[in-house]
């Protein structure tokens, strides 16, 4: 079974999900990561040349793509739960896990990054939050939720980590 991560940018899903696979030995994926390599271009300029559209049907293919392995760490990009049907399929062999932060920690968190096309405005902070709104209710179909605002990314991953029931649902206990 899959350990499946998603949340808002900035929430430190690549990040905790890299440490949690190197914990446990298994693959790490992220999503984003294969769009861009499948692409041939940075997320950034998919969406200057081809539109958000053309992104998020690249990335429910690479989401169906990912379904298919097995105990793997899959970092998902912050929309992908925009479309149910990224979510049906991240869950027939996954567990996924919501990681969020608040607002504010999510902009002290990205304020400097360029790369982030849907921040590309005049008041960040305010489409983080709008966002944030927009998707409440698709984050919160995920099977579990962890607040990783105030953590470090290792403090993150070891909650989770942590997590006897999310351990026994991706096939992993203490001895093995």
């Amino acid at each position: 079974m899959n350990l499946v991560l998603t949340g808002f940018m900035g929430s430190g899903k690549s990040t905790v999900g890299k440490i949690i696979a190197e914990k446990l030995g298994r693959e790490y994926c992220d999503t984003d990561e294969l769009i861009e390599k499948t692409a041939g271009m940075q997320i950034n300029d998919i969406f200057k040349e081809r539109g958000e559209a053309a992104f998020r049907l690249l990335e429910s293919e690479i989401v169906k793509s990912v379904c298919e392995k097995s105990s793997a760490v899959i970092s998902c990009g912050g929309g992908v739960v925009l479309n149910s049907q990224n979510i049906e399929n991240l869950s027939k062999n996954g567990v996924i896990v919501y990681l969020y932060a608040s607002p504010e920690q999510i902009y002290e968190r990205i304020k400097n990054e360029g790369h982030r096309p849907l921040l590309k405005c005049a008041d960040p902070l305010n489409e983080i939050k709008r966002l944030l709104e927009q998707r409440r209710e698709a984050y919160s179909n995920c099977d579990f939720s962890f607040d990783t605002g105030g953590l470090s990314a290792g403090e993150a991953a070891e909650k989770i980590l942590e997590n006897n029931e999310i351990m026994k649902l991706i096939g992993k206990t203490k001895n093995n």
